[in-house]
């Protein structure tokens, strides 16, 4: 388990990564690889989603170019103040802090969810992808973002050490312990030579019918 992957380092971490991050986050993920991804997941007017591992808001902004019922939940304070500048605490955007590995949601309480560079930090990833399935409704769409193993040696063994990266054969374990049976993935780059992000689009398995329960407030 990498550095990182521990939920206390990694509030600590961004407690003053949250500075640099917006000014950082373009170099690896940028607005034409989330515009991509949101192409996949899809989500039209009235769709209520949760955007786990929000941060400070960059996935964000493109969700609400699709639809005005979002909330976001992150762990982090730091992350979550970048996120109330611009947006503001009674804004557009309702958000929490929470752990992804337990959500404080009902069950079926999101048409759809996205969480994007956040499953590299999770402890137990298939616990929380087990979450996103219990508070996604039947039929709806769960898009992950997290990075991509790389093909060299020496960064495999500096990925290990720092938090999770993962590839499809990886990927296709997780997403299958968590229930999911219908997903896809999907490589993408900025340019060649830069870091890989591996985008999993998944369907949540219509076996139960779907609830309009509110999602209930975390403590923030």
């Amino acid at each position: 388990m990498g550095i990182l992957e521990n939920k206390a380092r990694a509030r600590l971490f961004y407690k003053y990564f949250s500075n640099l991050y917006d000014t950082v986050n373009p170099f690896i993920w940028n607005e034409e690889m989330r515009d991509e991804a949101l192409e996949w997941f899809d989500v039209g007017p009235g769709d209520r989603v949760l955007d786990v591992g929000c941060g400070t808001g960059f996935a964000t902004e493109g969700i609400l170019q699709h639809t005005d019922d979002v909330h976001g939940l992150d762990q982090s304070d730091g992350q979550l103040s970048k996120a109330f500048a611009k947006f503001g605490r009674d804004g557009d955007v309702r958000f929490y802090r929470g752990d992804a590995e337990r959500l404080p949601f009902r069950d079926d309480a999101f048409d759809a969810l996205w969480s994007s560079g956040s499953i590299e930090y999770w402890p137990d990833p298939v616990a929380a992808l087990r979450e996103f399935r219990r508070v996604t409704k039947p039929g709806g769409t769960v898009l992950v973002v997290g990075p991509d193993y790389p093909d060299s040696a020496v960064f495999q063994k500096l990925a290990d050490a720092i938090m999770l990266f993962y590839d499809e054969a990886e990927g296709d374990r997780m997403f299958t312990e968590a229930g999911f049976e219908e997903f896809d993935h999907h490589i993408q780059q900025r340019k060649p030579g830069t870091p890989r992000a591996i985008t999993t689009v998944a369907t949540v398995p219509a076996t139960e019918e779907a609830s309009d329960d509110e999602p209930v407030a975390a403590q923030s």
